[in-house]
């Protein structure tokens, strides 16, 4: 494989202060997290966005959280089968393996994947419409989702609601997973939608009886 390369030389010395700082201060822990395994009480599926870094904005250290991170933070419905896979078998092993106690669904402002969506559903983005855009047809979980903002004129607003029709559409579709809804029901995990500002860091949940998102 002649098309890979060294690690470029401000990542080596980034590590390279991990390891001589933050590593050195806490090596027994890390080794303790070595041995004794993950045993984290959360599970948080985010956006692949680099500006949503989820252990900073809960304060979690290592060993805290199981994440999963995907374009526009979407879980798909549950559908066995041969492909592959990604986001379910995450779900499947936080659930069923690890045994987490939530699973929380973590969306954000901005989102480059909703927009897409937006963008797709209204015509202005034949390259995702292609049946070869791994974007697209991921984000065609969503496209149900945009007749409910379709008629809202501002377009940011709408790009908003739609990032937050998307967590629910998540929530939606793990309920889906049987061995999700077998938990939920017998109260061993629940769920949870949370939608994050990424510019005034603030925060809201959905609340299911209300059917709408209010800050926390």
């Amino acid at each position: 494989m002649h098309s890979v390369k060294p690690l470029p030389t401000f990542l080596l010395q980034r590590y390279q202060g991990w390891k001589a700082t933050t590593y050195a201060e806490n090596s027994a822990w890390y080794r303790r997290l070595a041995n004794e395994g993950q045993r984290p009480r959360t599970m948080v599926i985010s956006c692949c966005d680099s500006r949503v870094h989820v252990t900073s904005i809960f304060g979690a250290d290592q060993g805290e959280f199981f994440i999963h991170r995907n374009i526009a933070n979407l879980v798909p419905p549950f559908a066995p089968g041969g492909d592959h896979h990604g986001t379910s078998a995450a779900v499947e092993y936080a659930v069923t393996v690890l045994e987490v106690a939530h699973v929380v669904v973590l969306g954000h402002s901005r989102c480059g994947g909703v927009q897409g969506c937006v963008d797709m559903c209204e015509g202005r983005a034949p390259e995702l419409e292609e049946e070869t855009s791994f974007v697209g047809r991921w984000m065609d979980i969503l496209r149900p989702k945009y007749e409910q903002v379709a008629d809202i004129e501002d377009e940011t607003e709408k790009t908003r609601r739609l990032e937050q029709l998307g967590v629910v559409a998540s929530l939606e579709n793990l309920m889906t997973f049987p061995f999700v809804e077998q938990r939920v029901n017998d109260g061993t995990l629940s769920i949870h939608g949370l939608w994050t500002d990424i510019a005034e860091g603030t925060m809201c949940q959905f609340v299911n009886g209300m059917d709408e998102f209010q800050p926390v």
